[in-house]
Formats: structure tokens, sequence, C-alpha cells
């Protein structure tokens, strides 16, 4: 049987598009189950209060196997994403930086917290998984 992973994925939500590919790229891979945790555009913590905000997605951060970062270079100037990384590095939760397809350059931020970058390869991305979630 397969092992049911959760994944919180840190992504810039002006770049929610490709939080969505990923999402689709893990979900259509076969014996392979995932449930995704980050908040998103579709399923937002309806809230202005960081403190309140940042209570949740510790909440979610902290029951994920794994953080996947999403390592594009606006990464490193989203406050957001720095925190939830910094989160998942204090509660030791590992993190997988994800490069976007086409990206030359990742984001310094991810770089620094991961302990792994993948290429967008469906194979590569699960791979990391299997070998770095709790």
């Amino acid at each position: 049987m397969a092992k049911d992973y959760k994944i919180f994925v840190s992504h810039s939500w002006a770049h929610s598009d490709a939080l969505k590919a990923l999402q689709n790229l893990l979900n259509s891979r076969g014996y392979f189950n995932v449930e995704f945790t980050e908040a998103s555009k579709d399923v937002p913590i309806n809230s202005e209060n960081a403190t309140y905000i940042k209570s949740r997605l510790k909440n979610k951060i902290t029951n994920s196997d794994v953080v996947l970062a999403l390592a594009g270079v606006y990464a490193s100037h989203s406050d957001w994403m720095i925190w939830e990384m910094d989160t998942a590095v204090d509660n030791n939760i590992p993190i997988v930086g994800v490069i976007p397809r086409g990206q030359e350059r990742i984001s310094q931020e991810v770089y620094n917290r991961s302990k792994v970058d993948v290429k967008w390869n469906t194979e590569s991305i699960v791979e990391a998984i299997r070998n770095y979630a709790k």
C-alpha cells in the first residue's frame, strides 16, 4: 500500500498558477497519494490578522510530512514564503525546493533552507518527497 503524504506548498499567491500546476502534476502520478495542506486563493484563511494567519499556517506546516518550496526568484521577495520556510526549519519539517519550468536562477532563500532542489519533473519531485518526508 502506498504511503499518503501531507504536503505544504510554500508559494507566492502572485504565482498561484505554479501551485495549481504542481498539484496537478503530483495528483496525476499513479501510486502516489498526496494531501495538500497549504492555504491558497481557492481556500484562503479568511482573516486580515497576521498573528491568526500565522497560527493557522504553522499548524498546517507542522502537520505536514514535507514542505515543497517553489524556488522561483520571487520567493526571495516574499516575506510570507520566508516565514513559512523558517517555520518548517524551526519545526524540523524538511523542505524540498522545486525549480519552476524554465528557471535558470533560483531563490537563495529557498536554496539556503532546502534539503535538496529539484527541477520541475514528476519523478524528481516524487523521489525527493519519498527521500526527505518525515
